[in-house]
């Protein structure tokens, strides 16, 4: 499968309307699905793409300090 029809297998997918985007109705389900992938292609590669977000990347013992048990 080549990279483009990954790509359109992924729009076509998400082509399908939520139940809230189906509420307000959509002129051109694909090429929303395009431009909501592309966003989130950008903001994947790039995570400052998004300011307003905090994605943080840590791993379990990055996360909590370990507590020794009193004796």
């Amino acid at each position: 499968m080549t990279d483009e029809q990954s790509d359109q297998n992924r729009v076509e997918s998400r082509a399908h309307l939520l139940p809230e985007e189906a509420a307000v109705g959509s002129d051109d389900p694909e090429a929303q699905a395009a431009a909501i992938l592309t966003e989130s292609d950008i903001r994947t590669a790039d995570q400052n793409a998004a300011p307003d977000t905090v994605l943080e990347r840590r791993t379990s013992d990055q996360t909590v300090a370990a507590v020794e048990p009193p004796d």
